[in-house]
């Protein structure tokens, strides 16, 4: 890469049919981000194990002829140097993701993540290919300071704690990246994403939103865990996917980490009495303490808030969808995957008396 600098890299790509590669790009919001480019006339290579994506997310790209799918993991190196050689860029999504996987799978966690993620850098770096590496809210820890900015301090549990491999894993993916491109001239970009959600995005993993809407569409009782008065921020991943799109095309964006999200705020119990009103449910609502949700022990942050001013200023980027529609989107998509297996069990009108002080109208 002598001779050459990152931002001349970038800048050389611009306005051109670009061949992205996307690892986990068989994930929720990496099926969306599939879309995004294939709309704008990229090619796309996807890498993708199927541990957590799934095939019918792209089911509806494969007859695309600039759409390349790969069944394969980031930790076999000679596949992935394959499939990095045929590119012009790549956005690294594959991760291990979910709270209750992270929990369950606490080895896998790390060393996908962490593995995963230097190879995936070894190989950006060995064929000097632009890299957008995501990254996670997590990062910040238990970190008592809000909103969250990307020059902020983070805080984590001790090492006992199993919930904090993937916040550290992820933060020494940040570490890796930009080392490679302080020392060897890398052109990359750090994503912190906060809370992503909209359709395809699954519940089996502990993703709160769409397991609050299953529950109630099925008219079951929804799960708050811990108190409910933990509250977060939750962005489309319409948003999301076209901040990652602003910033693949903004050369100034190289070297830097950016917050990804939207800054309006829900308690988890709001978020829940929400989903009751607008999916017009029957279902209870029900504290679960986080020793019976996880296991004995298990930590959490108590507010989890993005300051976007950064991405804000360098590619104009700012939130389109709230919060109200963002609910509203996630339960028709849902509605139409569960109703051909599932019986729904709603009600007509429920009453807004239903609703307490302080939920979503």
């Amino acid at each position: 890469m002598a001779g050459v600098t990152a931002r001349e890299i970038l800048a050389s790509s611009l306005n051109m049919k670009r061949k992205t590669l996307i690892t986990g790009g068989a994930g929720f919001i990496g099926s969306h981000l599939c879309e995004a480019l294939l709309h704008r006339g990229d090619e796309v290579f996807v890498i993708d194990d199927l541990s957590t994506g799934r095939l019918e997310n792209i089911a509806h790209l494969r007859d695309d002829p600039n759409f390349h799918l790969s069944v394969g993991t980031i930790l076999d190196l000679a596949c992935l140097e394959t499939m990095v050689r045929k590119c012009d860029r790549i956005v690294h999504l594959a991760a291990v993701v979910g709270v209750k996987k992270i929990i369950q799978a606490p080895v896998e966690t790390i060393e996908t993540n962490v593995l995963g993620s230097h190879n995936v850098l070894t190989l950006a770096a060995r064929y000097g290919k632009l890299c957008l590496v995501a990254s996670t809210s997590e990062v910040y820890g238990k970190s008592s300071k809000h909103p969250f900015a990307e020059d902020d301090d983070v805080v984590y549990g001790a090492t006992t704690k199993s919930r904090w491999s993937y916040a550290c894993s992820k933060a020494i993916d940040e570490f890796l990246a930009l080392a490679y491109h302080n020392a060897e001239n890398l052109p990359v970009i750090i994503a912190r994403m906060f809370n992503t959600t909209g359709p395809r995005q699954t519940g089996r993993y502990g993703m709160v939103l769409p397991r609050f809407v299953d529950q109630a569409l099925r008219g079951d009782t929804i799960t708050v865990y811990g108190t409910g008065q933990q509250s977060r921020c939750f962005a489309d991943v319409s948003d999301v996917v076209r901040a990652l799109r602003l910033l693949l095309e903004q050369p100034a964006a190289i070297g830097q980490v950016f917050n990804i999200g939207n800054p309006e705020e829900t308690s988890i119990l709001d978020l829940a009495w929400a989903v009751k009103r607008h999916a017009q449910s029957d279902s209870q609502i029900r504290l679960i303490p986080y020793d019976q949700a996880y296991k004995p022990g298990f930590e959490d942050m108590q507010r989890r808030v993005p300051n976007i001013d950064k991405i804000s200023r360098l590619v104009g980027f700012r939130p389109k969808i709230q919060l109200k529609e963002i609910v509203d989107r996630m339960i028709e998509s849902r509605r139409q995957e569960l109703q051909e297996a599932i019986p729904l069990r709603v009600t007509a009108d429920l009453p807004s008396r239903a609703l307490p002080a302080g939920a979503l109208e």
